[in-house]
């Protein structure tokens, strides 16, 4: 088992170097990813691979965790980082993330995110090589839709040509019928993944629009995990959820000045 960890920690120090991270980003999560190295080789509990067997991955995680606080005496925040780099190793290996509870931390009100914020996590999404990762945090960003309204959107349910679009969801918190229009950068992310679709699945007769490597469904959790790193690498803590609530913020925030300007205020 040793030999595998530090091959496939070899494996994913060589990708990482490639991701569009910032370089804080990155070598925390390397840092992160061999300190649970480190760890795994030092309790070996199991003679299952840890980082690839079904349940014996997360049983680890979750000791793993129980590890950091009394012995590390880490603190919720430094639990929780170390987790989502953890889950960026797994994203890296191919599992679904694992399914480990984060540690509680002071609720804070979200606040709107400011202009240098917003360009900050755009050019972050820029510098995203995956067009199914760009299409989907440029639709989450400027139309403010639910995260489990962007995972299960089908492919009659966006209309893109090259001067309009629409989105329609079906599954908001009241479970109505919505309709949202896109503006030219949501549009413009569109098509680069539609085209990628349609080449790699041809086959396929799934209405996704969404699809995993393996032609599947995209997942809530792979959506939330790919939102935290790109957050991470703009150096913004957000989720999928945060980043709906502080979006929704920002433009009812943007619409409230506008009022007040035209009404002289």
């Amino acid at each position: 088992m040793r030999e595998t960890l530090v091959q496939t920690l070899a494996a994913y120090d060589a990708w990482l170097d490639r991701q569009p991270l910032a370089i804080k980003t990155r070598m925390t999560y390397q840092l992160q990813a061999h300190q649970y190295r480190t760890y795994l080789t030092q309790h070996p509990l199991t003679e299952d691979d840890l980082l690839r067997t079904p349940f014996a991955c997360e049983y680890a995680i979750r000791d793993y965790k129980t590890y950091l606080k009394p012995k590390c005496q880490a603190k919720p925040t430094s639990v929780n980082l170390a987790l989502a780099a953890i889950d960026h190793l797994h994203l890296f290996i191919g599992n679904d993330r694992p399914q480990v509870q984060r540690e509680s931390l002071p609720t804070q009100a979200p606040h709107a995110l400011k202009s240098d914020e917003q360009k900050a996590f755009l050019r972050a999404v820029e510098r995203t090589l995956n067009a199914r990762d760009q299409a989907m945090t440029h639709l989450l960003f400027y139309t403010a839709i639910h995260l489990g309204e962007c995972t299960t959107l089908n492919l009659d349910d966006i209309c893109v040509s090259a001067r309009k679009g629409l989105v329609i969801t079906y599954s908001g918190k009241r479970d109505t019928y919505r309709e949202v229009l896109l503006n030219v950068e949501v549009r413009e992310a569109l098509w680069p993944w539609l085209k990628e679709r349609a080449k790699g699945f041809p086959q396929t007769s799934d209405p996704a629009f969404f699809f995993n490597l393996k032609g599947k469904q995209f997942s809530a959790r792979a959506t939330d995990l790919i939102i935290r790193c790109i957050g991470a690498a703009a150096h913004l803590e957000l989720s999928a959820h945060t980043l709906h609530r502080v979006i929704a913020l920002t433009n009812w925030f943007v619409r409230a000045m506008t009022r007040c300007r035209s009404l002289g205020l």
